[in-house]
Formats: structure tokens, sequence, C-alpha cells
């Protein structure tokens, strides 16, 4: 399955990344924690050099606990400061301030010895799309400033929002890279929703998912949808269980497999399959004991 998806509006959101990014002091980065490495877009290191850095594992509360611990260890390993994030019930938020102290420290007391009190951080808040920007931003000023939606590419411009005399943020628009050179960071941004799903394939973007949660969660679909999966492996029949299991029938009766699809999709991603990782951390540098 072949994903590549580059809006011309991510173009022009890149250069006004990079013709920003000299205002800043430090970089906030939102990832998925239920693929923390493939929701990493690449070009944001390259601009951030020499920046201070905060990784924001969002949706931690629809990935598994476990792997978000190890997730947090690996980037803390990298240099990164982070921090495990649920924009939705703010659980987390209360960190975000002293860690972004923390993060600029060094600005900070720079500042003091010029003379300079009380100017405020500036932080870029950068991401991929759908990754939850704006929600985190809502949820942090304690008031709806920006736009939000559950569609990539909500966000299309830039804009300066002032949280409190300390912290001064940039939001961004979501941009992706222009071309995926492992499938499999695309096909994993697809089961997140941060691509486009009308360019998809669900039929068999559906199945990529039930093959590797039967790999790696065994049991989930049983527990959601009430039925065996354990001898199941090609991903057609088991979407024809699920339509089975969600009387999702057509006209003739049989098994209605486009319907099951978008069904197992949003169950996955609304968390009503379970915490689900859906990547772990490079091999050899996490707890190998952890299969969940």
């Amino acid at each position: 399955m072949n994903i590549q998806w580059y809006p011309g509006h991510m173009t022009k959101a890149r250069r006004m990344m990079q013709e920003n990014i000299k205002l800043v002091d430090l970089i906030i980065e939102l990832t998925d924690a239920r693929a923390p490495l493939s929701s990493r877009n690449p070009d944001i290191d390259e601009l951030g050099k020499g920046k201070s850095r905060l990784i924001l594992l969002n949706k931690a509360d629809l990935a598994s606990d476990r792997w978000n611990e190890q997730w947090a260890a690996w980037f803390q390993e990298q240099g990164y400061f982070v921090v495990k994030l649920d924009s939705r019930s703010r659980a987390g938020m209360k960190s975000i301030q002293n860690v972004i102290r923390e993060a600029c420290r060094e600005k900070i007391e720079r500042d003091k010895k010029r003379g300079i009190l009380n100017r405020p951080v500036r932080a870029m808040v950068a991401g991929i799309p759908n990754v939850g920007k704006s929600t985190f931003i809502n949820s942090f000023a304690g008031k709806a400033c920006t736009k939000t939606g559950n569609k990539p590419g909500v966000t299309k411009g830039a804009q300066w929002i002032r949280l409190n005399k300390q912290v001064e943020l940039l939001d961004t628009p979501g941009i992706l890279w222009p071309r995926f050179d492992d499938q499999q960071v695309g096909l994993r941004l697809a089961m997140l929703g941060s691509v486009n799903d009308e360019i998809l394939n669900l039929k068999e973007l559906s199945g990529e998912l039930g093959c590797f949660l039967q790999a790696h969660f065994k049991g989930c679909l049983e527990e959601r949808y009430g039925v065996g999966f354990a001898e199941l492996t090609k991903p057609h029949e088991m979407l024809m269980e699920i339509a089975r299991a969600r009387s999702c029938l057509t006209k003739g009766g049989e098994p209605d497999v486009d319907r099951a699809s978008k069904i197992l999709l949003d169950d996955f991603r609304s968390g009503r399959l379970g915490k689900i990782t859906l990547e772990f951390p490079p091999q050899g540098e996490y707890d190998k004991s952890i299969e969940k």
C-alpha cells in the first residue's frame, strides 16, 4: 500500500516555519504517543537546530501506558525534554509550564545577566496534521483561542498566542514531508488519521491494522467485537467477522467489508479497542520483556 499526501499549502507552511524559527526560544513538538517516531516530521529537526526542544507525547491516554514510559525514556536519552499528555482531559498539562522554564533555563539566566527581566519565553508549537496542536494550545491557555477540528489541515496560518507573562506560543499549521521513504511510516500515519481518508484504500488499511493487532495486542478484537479471531490471519477474514459481529450486511445478506473497515479504524482512533501503541523504540534500546 503506497501512501503519499502533501497538499500545496504544506510547502507554504514549511517556508513560514523557516522564517519564524529565529523568533523563538523553544520548539514544542507534539507527537502522537501511539506512533511517536512516525508522527515526527524530520524537517523540524533540521529547522530547529540550536533551539531548546520539548516533545509532547500527546494522546497518551490512547497508547499503552508501559510503552509511553519506554518512549519517554528513549526521547530523554536523545536529549529532549518530554511530557506525556492528554490535551483533551488536560492530563499532564500542569507540568508543562515548569518544563518550559527548565528547557529554557540558560536563556532565562542570560536575560537576567543582561538586565532583561520578565521577557516571556517564545515557543513554536509544531507537529504533523491531526496530532492535536490546537487542542493543546486551547487547553494550555484555558480558553478557545485557536480553531480546532478532527480533520488534518485545519490550521492554515501561523498565529501568536500570549498565554501569560511567562510564555508566548506560535501556533503553526500541521505539515508532513514530501515523501514517505518508509511506507510503514505512511501506513501508521494513515491509521492515526493524519492522512486524508479520501485518498486511502480503507479496506486495505484496516486489514493491515487488524493484522498488527493480532500480532501485538492479542485479545483486543475479541474483547471489542465478541467473536473469536484467534485462528484468523487473513485481513479479509477479520473484516468479515467484524461485519457479522456488527450486523453490517449488504442487501444480499453478505458481510459489508467496507463498513467493517470504517468501524475498525474508528474504534482504533477513538480508543475503543483499548490502549494501543503502533510502534516501539528502536531495537535494543528498550525493555524487550514488554509486549504491550
